[in-house]
């Protein structure tokens, strides 16, 4: 009976050491922090292919009436270039918008939820980023 006991009070003891480790203000503000620089850098993602689509298009544009052999080579190599370059952008973003996605999941973290943000805050952060980008 006294090993029960024992054992009960070590994981009360265990659950209170857990939940004051994960939930104490400094691990809440390196989450929070983890977030909004996530959700800043996935931003940027998405702002960086309509940089390239702006790009791509205008140059598309250039050549609308002239086959992909007759371009000039630098502009065959450069639109491959940044063919490729949005594709990477692309990949990158939906790797870091499954990583948000799933940390996000795992907590039910006060300051996703309107209402509840850390002072100066106004917009609560997403609670995920999706769709992911497939073209």
């Amino acid at each position: 009976m006294i090993t029960f006991s024992m054992l009960s009070c070590r994981y009360v003891n265990n659950a209170s050491d857990t939940a004051f480790k994960e939930f104490k203000p400094s691990e809440l503000l390196k989450k929070y922090e983890y977030y909004k620089d996530a959700s800043a850098a996935l931003d940027k993602k998405i702002a960086d292919i309509q940089v390239y689509d702006v790009r791509v298009n205008s140059m598309l544009e250039q050549y609308k009436d002239v086959k992909r052999q007759d371009w000039a080579r630098d502009d065959r190599e450069q639109l491959s270039i940044w063919q490729s370059e949005v594709a990477g952008i692309k990949a990158s973003y939906n790797q870091l918008a499954s990583d948000y996605n799933s940390a996000m999941s795992k907590f039910n973290y006060a300051f996703c939820n309107t209402g509840k943000l850390p002072q100066g805050a106004e917009v609560p952060l997403p609670r995920e980023y999706k769709p992911y980008i497939y073209k």
